[in-house]
This record gives structure tokens, sequence and C-alpha cells, in this order.
């Protein structure tokens, strides 16, 4: 069941964009719903599959399928993916304020050992009014910089092979949001 939880908590990572984070969810219970759970102990593969629901605090991932796996150091990587036109999706609500970051993509991955977040076609994150979309958005926890890229792919929100960022305005003397 440690194992379980581990697994749950890496995958919690996997989707949230750390800086943001409400610090306090770390220190709540991971839920998870799915309609199918695989353990493979030797190897340290999870893999919860069907209309998966994973909630911890202000929280909340869901996706078609999520495959935790573990390194021999104990370091966990997660990936989210969904099938056909659905994405796999994260919401959390940001330290210190009552606005959430959200992210979408087909697939959302996350290397606790690195502590960066990656998400694949389709991209898009969102932070208050602010939004950067692409192929490929990659979120460093540590140094806080995100890289956006984009490939040309016909019915790609960003076809055109380019990278989409709406910045909103702040108003008086309030810093801008990290998006």
């Amino acid at each position: 069941m440690k194992r379980l939880l581990a697994a749950a908590l890496v995958a919690c990572a996997a989707c949230a964009a750390p800086a943001f984070a409400e610090r306090s969810d770390r220190e709540q219970p991971v839920n998870i719903e799915a309609d199918r759970l695989t353990v493979d102990d030797r190897n340290k593969v999870h893999v919860f599959e069907g209309n998966v629901v994973l909630t911890q605090g202000t929280l909340t991932i869901r996706g078609d399928k999520l495959v935790v796996t573990q390194d021999a150091a104990g370091f966990q990587n997660g990936v989210a993916t969904a099938a056909g036109e659905r994405l796999a999706s994260f919401r959390q609500r940001r330290e210190g304020s009552a606005e959430y970051v959200e992210g979408e993509a087909e697939r959302i991955e996350y290397d606790s050992r690195t502590e960066q977040a990656r998400l694949f076609n389709r991209a898009r994150v969102r932070s208050g009014g602010d939004q950067v979309s692409g192929h490929y958005i990659e979120y460093d926890a540590i140094s806080e910089n995100y890289l956006a890229t984009n490939a040309p792919q016909a019915g790609s929100p960003a076809a055109g092979g380019r990278v989409r960022a709406v910045i909103q305005p702040k108003s008086d003397g309030q810093p801008a949001s990290a998006q």
C-alpha cells in the first residue's frame, strides 16, 4: 500500500506546475479512481486505466491511463495519457491565491528526479487569464522556467508551427504571474 501511495503522489506531481502548486496539497491524502489497476511490483510499475481521476487537496488529474514507474534510486516517473479527442488534464489552486493553474495535453509526463513536467501534443497551460499553447510545453520546477515549442500539424490549435501565448495586463503594481 505504501508503494501505491508513493506512486500516486508522483502521479500528482506529474501533472502539476510545481511552483504554482498549493503547498498544503502535498500533505493531503491521495485518492485515485479508475476502472482497472494493474501492479507489477517486481518492476515497480503501477497502471491505472479507464476514466482515471486522481485527487489530492486542490489537485485533480484526469486521463484515460496513468502509468507510474519507480527507478532503483526511488525516483518516480508518471505518465498520464488520453485517447481519441480527449486530453489528459490537471487543475490545481495556486499558492496563496484563489486562481487555478490548468493544463491539458495528449500526454503529460513528470520526472521526480529532475522535477520537470512535460506536456506533449495539443499542449495548453492556463493560469488566471494567461495561456500558453503549443505542441510541447516543458516546465522545470527547480529553475521555474518554461519552454514551449510547436510542430506544424494539421488540425493542431497552432497548426502554423508557432507557439501561442496570451498574457493579461496586471493592475497597479502587481507583478505579472509567471506562465
